[in-house]
């Protein structure tokens, strides 16, 4: 057994059974990759695959339940490796970080600034996606640290540490009548007008959606997208009344828009910073982590990764500060 075999199979999975995609990913040779997944199932002694023929299809009864722990070992090599990298290369190596856009629009910049000036010999990494996108990076060893506002914490493979509190704000050009009329910002003003915000499951929508039901209105939202600086662009083009977190406005830059603040209409929102529960966090990623999200100390991840994700949550989240 060794660990191009496993890595065989692991990539199988991952690429819908495309023995092609696997080969390019390996870096080798398809009937390579054929002979490495046979002579791992012959030392076994079961089959990992369903076949068609020549073809993968599917994952077997055993296949199924093997799998898992070779994801672990695999996991495990790696951490072995950022063991030993973390003394034979103190203060370089590279750090991967995978957030939602708004994160790594808005939030990110000032971390990254000041981690860079203490840290120039550590290249960074970027990935930007969705929560559930960050997610999986995180649980396949492909990222180091998440960021994202929602659904981090739903899984339990997972660490997500509250980082900061925030708000939505709505956008509006400047003669826009809910800037104008003096009358006070609620929902049901809100949903006369199209809207303009954020796709499920991204930057606090939730909480959107659940005022609006609360308030047993139905908002017509007309345009959703995962990035702030776009929902921007067509408030300014008349399309409709932006909502958007409120540190992606920026008077500055904005000037052609107004923003008013919401924080009374919908819950706050918690961005949350996650790594992977078993993996090992060289001291540079600690260092970031802390640079983020300052009363994330090293002793405070520690614990955290200790302790059960249900309970993580709860005992970091009270009293967090809300972002300026």
């Amino acid at each position: 057994m060794n660990f191009q075999q496993l890595r065989s199979v692991r990539e199988a999975q991952r690429r819908g059974f495309n023995l092609t995609e696997v080969a390019q990913a390996l870096h080798t040779s398809q009937p390579g990759v054929s002979r490495q997944i046979r002579e791992l199932e012959e030392e076994l002694g079961i089959e990992l695959f369903v076949r068609v023929g020549k073809r993968l299809t599917g994952l077997t009864e055993p296949g199924e339940q093997v799998l898992p722990v070779i994801e672990r070992l695999l996991l495990e090599a790696e951490n072995l490796k950022r063991a030993a990298d973390d003394f034979a290369s103190a203060g370089s190596g590279r750090l991967r970080i995978a957030a939602t856009h708004s994160q790594a629009r808005y939030a990110l910049p000032p971390a990254v600034r000041d981690f860079r000036a203490h840290h120039p010999d550590v290249s960074l990494h970027l990935q930007q996606g969705s929560p559930q996108q960050i997610a999986k990076l995180l649980l396949e060893g492909e990222a180091d640290v998440g960021i994202a506002t929602e659904a981090l914490a739903q899984y339990p493979e997972l660490v997500a540490l509250p980082c900061y509190r925030w708000t939505h704000a709505v956008v509006v050009p400047p003669d826009h009548p809910l800037a104008t009329s003096g009358e006070p910002l609620t929902l049901a003003r809100l949903a006369q007008f199209p809207i303009v915000t954020y796709e499920p499951g991204y930057t606090g929508r939730s909480h959107i959606d659940e005022a609006f039901a609360a308030a047993q209105l139905q908002p017509h939202v007309v345009l959703s997208a995962m990035d702030a600086d776009v929902i921007k662009t067509y408030v300014e083009l008349g399309l409709g009344v932006g909502i958007v977190a409120a540190i992606a406005f920026d008077e500055e830059r904005d000037r052609h828009l107004r923003a008013l603040d919401a924080r009374h209409l919908f819950q706050d929102n918690m961005t949350r910073l996650a790594v992977r529960r078993s993996a090992f966090l060289r001291d540079y990623v600690y260092e970031f982590i802390q640079t983020f999200a300052s009363p994330l100390r090293r002793d405070v991840v520690d614990a955290a990764r200790h302790q059960a994700a249900e309970s993580t949550s709860a005992t970091l989240t009270t009293a967090w500060p809300r972002a300026a």
